[in-house]
């Protein structure tokens, strides 16, 4: 009775549907996930946990590799549709701070590519980058203010 009071068998249904989301969104190609992102999928609604992963995907190095998603020698329609995937996230309104996190992180990690990207293809994807980092930190205090006021409301 005071486990479901407390949340503790919410909180066991949230792991298990993050570590689904995580095993669905490691098994993704970019298409596939750009369709996960802009809510295209029919199994799966985007949440924060779902940005999360995605972003995770690009961001993280592979543990056995020790590779990143992107790579200098890929295509450049990969590199072009990675880029984009990742403006999308971050003006996503279903946009967390661990997501604004792996944002900066991904421009950190990326930079030189980025750079090299938008310089050969005469690109503007560095202050793209910018931009959508600071439209996302908007989305995260909008989304933080209409919680707080939920709060106070009683929702």
């Amino acid at each position: 009775m005071f486990g479901n009071i407390l949340g503790k068998k919410k909180d066991n249904i949230n792991a298990d549907e993050n570590s689904e989301i995580a095993l669905r969104v490691s098994k993704m190609n970019l298409t596939e996930m750009r369709s996960f992102v802009n809510n295209r999928l029919n199994n799966f609604e985007i949440t924060q946990a779902g940005l999360v992963e995605v972003m995770k995907k690009l961001t993280v190095s592979d543990e056995k590799t020790l590779k990143t998603y992107l790579q200098m020698d890929d295509m450049d329609s990969k590199k072009k549709k990675g880029f984009d995937l990742v403006i999308i996230i971050a003006n996503s309104i279903h946009i967390s701070v661990e997501a604004v996190e792996l944002l900066q992180e991904f421009t950190l990690t990326y930079n030189d590519l980025i750079v090299k990207y938008d310089t050969e293809y005469k690109e503007i994807y560095a202050s793209r980058f910018s931009d959508a980092l600071v439209q996302s930190i908007e989305n995260v205090n909008k989304y933080s203010e209409l919680q707080r006021k939920r709060s106070v409301l009683g929702e």
